[in-house]
């Protein structure tokens, strides 16, 4: 056996490739959970607010019509959507195996879980005749679904701000219902929103710590 066959089979520097290897496609992974962070939180902070200037009976000084608010919070729940399943796909982009499956099906569940929410939402308001039903389901299964997320992503990239911010976003679902509406939307968006933003910038910050 030569020198050069040694050095292939040195077991430090098998070790050394492999974690090499290992903290390449964590950055790759990682560097994508920021934009989770910041999609998703300006989606809450806007979409809420947006959606409580528009309730009758909002305490808001700015007045904005339902028939805007609505149909804006609704597409910016697909957009955000959509940015999220691409984000996913990107982050195993040259990568195969188990990580590959890990990101693209992390990516999709926003998607998968947040249009059936919605659809149940939408039925619930129809068969109830009530519009209160809506404005206190949506807020509170959308912060649950977001802080179900999360806390996959913290058992994934074992990423401690995920978990926090996953248990702020439960404790907001479990106790937003209990403000009269429409202020609950306004109390979701001062909570979560800038929870997920600050999310964002720890996100920013570990990542550079990984370079």
């Amino acid at each position: 056996m030569n020198d050069h066959d040694d050095d292939v089979l040195d077991p430090a520097a098998m070790l050394a490739l492999a974690e090499s290897a290992d903290r390449g496609v964590r950055r790759n992974t990682e560097s994508q959970v920021p934009l989770y962070y910041f999609v998703w939180g300006a989606q809450w902070l806007v979409g809420m607010l947006l959606l409580w200037a528009a309730w009758e009976g909002s305490s808001s000084p700015v007045a904005i019509p339902m028939w805007f608010a609505a149909p804006a919070f609704a597409v910016s729940i697909i957009v955000c959507g959509a940015i999220s399943a691409i984000v996913g796909a990107r982050s195993v982009r040259g990568i195969s195996g188990t990580s590959q499956v890990v990101g693209l099906v992390y990516g999709f569940s926003w998607t998968i879980l947040g249009v059936p929410a919605a659809m149940l939402g939408v039925a619930l308001v129809r068969l109830t005749g009530d519009s209160l039903v809506g404005a206190l389901y949506f807020p509170s299964v959308y912060a649950l679904i977001v802080a179900a997320m999360y806390l996959a992503g913290f058992m994934l990239w074992r990423s401690v701000d995920q978990f926090v911010i996953a248990i702020v976003l439960a404790v907001t679902a479990s106790l937003a219902p209990f403000v009269p509406a429409p202020d609950n939307l306004l109390a979701v968006a001062l909570l979560a929103g800038p929870a997920l933003l600050a999310g964002g910038v720890v996100a920013v910050i570990r990542n550079r710590r990984l370079r």
